[in-house]
């Protein structure tokens, strides 16, 4: 008599691996996270196989200097590479559902596929959650939260990567709140000659520099601008947006950054983030009472994603079994890098990968 035996396929061990795999590739910024310092969610799992509640993350600028030449001699002239470090606390994120006997009979794989959809939406939806929450915040503060004290603060350290409306000069002495007063719906939403702007920002006033992501595909250099839903709209309204859009599906139809939706200006590809609708709404706040939003554009190491413990499921019963539960835990963290600009190594820090865009908006109406 043979025995019958499990498909490997249908062990919690493999379901835990392909809920992982679908987990990395379908959430909403899959196409920008990698484990290289190409990638602008930069992915780490040191602490998979040691223990520990923080990941380091080491910075290298790009060097400067020109080149030694003929016979000139390199040793003793050789380049500072201004290496910097960032850590990304982790902590256990977890959610779970329950479900009665009666409804279903379940073995423990078909518990965790009766919940798997349910599960690992919340578990993407946290993810992309704190990827928004990172880019908006202040020295690892959320917007909200943070004091104006805290606005002010950061933005001194970072009024080289910041850009409110259409112009730097609308930065009142690096005072938040003032310079946000001076964006209005005229002259202040977010259009293409801002989006060149603001690459231009990253590209020679920026200092470090913000260095743009290598495409695998075409070998192209592209920025990533993360867009409110409001300002995203304006953009599309822009008469040069939509003239330039033409060519772009075909363009950029084998490109893993590229999705269906998204805009190309000027090396930027443009993402609508309709998560961000209410993170990223700053109120009332500009010009004659004008509603601001953000929009990031993002480089090379914006974000750091550490991993102790990628997401896994657990199962348990209660009420004397007739009621079954599983539940979806990790063990993670996400921020936004920022490295010290100032004598130490974490003095005065500054958002590594990330111009920070503040545009007015009429809203939808």
């Amino acid at each position: 008599m043979a025995d019958t035996r499990v498909s490997t396929g249908l062990t919690v061990e493999q379901w835990d691996e392909k809920y992982f795999v679908e987990y990395l590739t379908e959430n909403r910024f899959a196409g920008e996270m990698g484990t290289n310092e190409n990638s602008i969610v930069q992915v780490k799992e040191n602490l998979m196989k040691k223990p520990g509640d923080r990941v380091n993350f080491a910075l290298v600028n790009r060097l400067t200097n020109d080149a030694i030449t003929g016979s000139n001699t390199l040793e003793g002239n050789e380049e500072d590479m201004a290496s910097r470090s960032f850590e990304v606390a982790v902590t256990k994120r977890r959610n779970g559902v329950r479900v009665a006997e009666i409804d279903e009979q379940f073995s423990a794989i078909s518990l965790r596929e009766a919940a798997k959809s349910t599960l690992k939406d919340w578990s993407l939806k946290d993810t992309e959650n704190l990827v928004i929450q990172s880019l908006s915040s202040f020295n690892g503060t959320r917007y909200a939260s943070a004091s104006e004290a805290t606005k002010d603060a950061w933005l001194v350290d970072n009024a080289d990567r910041v850009l409110f409306g259409a112009l730097r000069s609308n930065n009142s002495a690096n005072d938040h709140s003032a310079s946000l007063l001076n964006v209005d719906t005229t002259a202040d939403k977010l259009t293409a000659a801002a989006i060149s702007k603001m690459k231009t920002i990253a590209e020679t006033v920026a200092n470090p520099l913000i260095r743009p992501i290598r495409s695998v595909k075409n070998g192209r250099r592209y920025y990533v601008l993360y867009a409110h839903p409001y300002a995203f709209n304006d953009l599309k309204a822009d008469t040069t947006i939509t003239q330039a859009q033409r060519e772009v599906s075909l363009q950029m139809e084998n490109e893993r950054l590229f999705e269906g939706g998204d805009l190309l200006w000027d090396g930027v590809i443009v993402k609508q983030i309709e998560q961000a609708v209410t993170e990223w709404d700053f109120g009332l706040v500009g010009n004659a009472s004008a509603r601001v939003v953000g929009a990031y554009l993002c480089g090379a190491q914006a974000v750091g994603a550490a991993y102790a413990k990628r997401w896994t499921s657990k199962t348990e019963d209660f009420d004397y079994g007739d009621k079954h539960g599983v539940a979806i835990e990790a063990i993670y963290g996400i921020a936004k890098m920022q490295f010290g600009s100032g004598s130490a190594d974490r003095d005065d820090l500054k958002d590594q990968g990330v111009v920070s865009g503040y545009f007015a908006t009429a809203g939808l109406a």
